[in-house]
């Protein structure tokens, strides 16, 4: 996808963002208070974290799809409360749980890239054996009564901007920002992504990166349960439902093309703070959540046309 056209669609996405603004400004002029904004980090760090993860997957191409995240999301949740009740030190129990997280994205990886299976497939599948073993083994009730203390990272903010915005979203984005855009593997990732036959013949190692990029995925998911529970201080066995859509949607409408191979972290962001003022700012006007995830669906197809159109109108 040539520059022109990334400029395109970014410039799109931004005029979408205040036109959004600008209704919410006459309709609910609540929106612009120091406190919704503060909401809309908070909302936002669960999703940014998930969809960083979906970009790269879909970056490196091969049909590339993790529809695992919101699965992944609430097994490592309640991993993570299961240990800290169990009087396990928080820190370790953050650490296991993040680990467990990346284990559960490379099973994806692994029958991705061993045994060959499609990745909407395999993700599909673990997405109901994930969020399915995570509703068995609480029988669909929240680990509440986590310690007071557990909520620091998912509760405080400094100068209105959450703690895990600050040392969780920022760093991670700009260090994966760097390695797309500054380093040999981001280089790999794009040609793996745009040509697997012909980065095959050059000696990269597609199956690894590909890999690598599921298990990161669920590394990024896994945090995001730790967010959650540190936020509400309990684990709940559905706390990552949706994320798979959302997080799709948002990666598509941030300039990533379903194909792989183009499209980056910083339109992925962007999307994502779009999203997440879009729904506060529709909670305000009392717009049925059902229609909200409705407009999500909309936007994910109209971002696979988008896409489709740009694609063909490219010089060949």
């Amino acid at each position: 996808m040539t520059t022109a056209f990334k400029q395109i669609r970014f410039s799109g996405l931004l005029v979408l963002w205040l036109i959004a603004l600008m209704v919410f400004a006459v309709r609910a002029p609540a929106f612009f208070t120091l406190a919704n904004f503060t909401s809309v980090l908070q909302f936002s760090t669960l999703l940014a974290l998930v969809t960083l993860g979906q970009t790269l997957v879909i970056l490196t191409g091969g049909g590339g799809i993790d529809l695992s995240v919101g699965g992944i999301v609430s097994l490592s949740g309640l991993a993570i409360a299961s240990l800290i009740k169990a009087g396990t030190p928080a820190l370790i129990a953050g650490i296991a749980g993040v680990v467990f997280g990346g284990i559960l994205g490379s099973i994806n990886g692994f029958l991705i890239t061993r045994l060959r299976l499609l990745p909407l497939i395999v993700t599909l599948g673990t997405y109901y054996a994930y969020n399915g073993l995570a509703l068995a083994l609480t029988g669909g009730a929240p680990i509440s009564g986590l310690p007071a203390s557990f909520g620091l990272l998912g509760q405080d903010a400094v100068l209105a901007i959450p703690l895990h915005t600050w040392f969780l979203v920022a760093p991670i984005f700009l260090v994966m920002l760097f390695t797309l855009n500054q380093t040999p593997l981001g280089r790999w990732i794009y040609a793996v992504g745009s040509n697997e036959k012909a980065a095959r013949l050059v000696g990269l190692p597609v199956d690894a990166i590909r890999l690598g990029a599921y298990a990161l995925s669920g590394v990024l998911a896994a945090l995001a349960g730790l967010v959650a529970d540190s936020w509400l201080l309990s684990a709940r066995p559905n706390i990552g439902d949706n994320l798979e859509l959302l997080s799709l949607t948002a990666t598509l409408l941030g300039g990533t093309s379903i194909f792989g191979g183009s499209g980056g972290f910083a339109g992925s962001l962007v999307a994502v703070l779009f999203f997440t003022s879009l729904q506060a700012g529709l909670q305000m006007l009392n717009v049925n959540s059902i229609w909200q995830l409705g407009l999500v669906g909309m936007f994910l197809i109209g971002s696979v046309l988008m896409d489709r159109m740009i694609r063909t109108a490219e010089p060949k």
